[in-house]
């Protein structure tokens, strides 16, 4: 970051963060995704650790949010263009991290039709507030700034998801050795919680 500020022609070109609406999504954009990043991560190990399913049960239940994410497709510029693209990145941001909290409140006791729905839902959500956050960085950034705004916009997104995959592993970490023992259902559970409210901070980008 220090050669980047110094630099005369560098690869992530920070001057860009002076624009407030290109902050806000790449920012508000970041902590959603350190959210989303966890769940591949959590969710396929709950079902085989804390339900007793096989990899292969795991996929083919967790799979299913990418059939929401795909059919948002279909949708998602009627979305915008009723509600507006701040009403929705805020109000989506919040229910998509409800979403998220939800996998925290699965048992081997639910349904798994009301989980598939679930999962469905939330990938349709998350599908909405990503093309929503993709759209906004680039909002009011000049054609001559495009070329300068893609990398620092691909470094944020991956590093986001990184860390993602970083915390929900920490906080499955820290269980344990709170209580002594291996991998419990609760620990997903809270593991789900936490990132499930750092998602929810990202709200607080949108309403200024």
């Amino acid at each position: 970051l220090l050669h980047a500020r110094r630099a005369k022609n560098p690869l992530l070109a920070l001057e860009l963060f002076r624009n407030r609406v290109f902050r806000s999504s790449v920012l508000g954009g970041g902590l959603f995704r350190i959210g989303i990043g966890a769940v591949p991560f959590l969710l396929p190990l709950m079902f085989q650790i804390g339900f007793g399913l096989t990899p292969f049960q795991s996929g083919m239940i967790t799979f299913v949010s990418a059939i929401g994410a795909i059919g948002m497709k279909f949708v998602t510029a009627l979305i915008f263009r009723v509600a507006g693209f701040r009403r929705v990145l805020i109000s989506g941001s919040l229910i998509a991290a409800a979403s998220i909290a939800i996998n925290g409140l699965f048992t081997p006791d639910t349904p798994y039709g009301l989980i598939l729905a679930m999962l469905l839902a939330g990938g349709f959500i998350r599908s909405m507030f990503f093309t929503g956050t993709n759209a906004l960085a680039y909002a009011e950034i000049s054609a001559a700034d495009t070329s300068k705004a893609t990398p620092i916009t691909a470094v944020f997104q991956q590093l986001a998801i990184a860390l993602g995959v970083a915390l929900a592993g920490g906080i499955l970490e820290v269980s344990t050795k709170i209580h002594g023992g291996p991998l419990t259902l609760s620990d997903f559970h809270t593991a789900f919680f936490i990132v499930a409210a750092v998602s929810a901070a990202a709200s607080l980008s949108f309403m200024r």
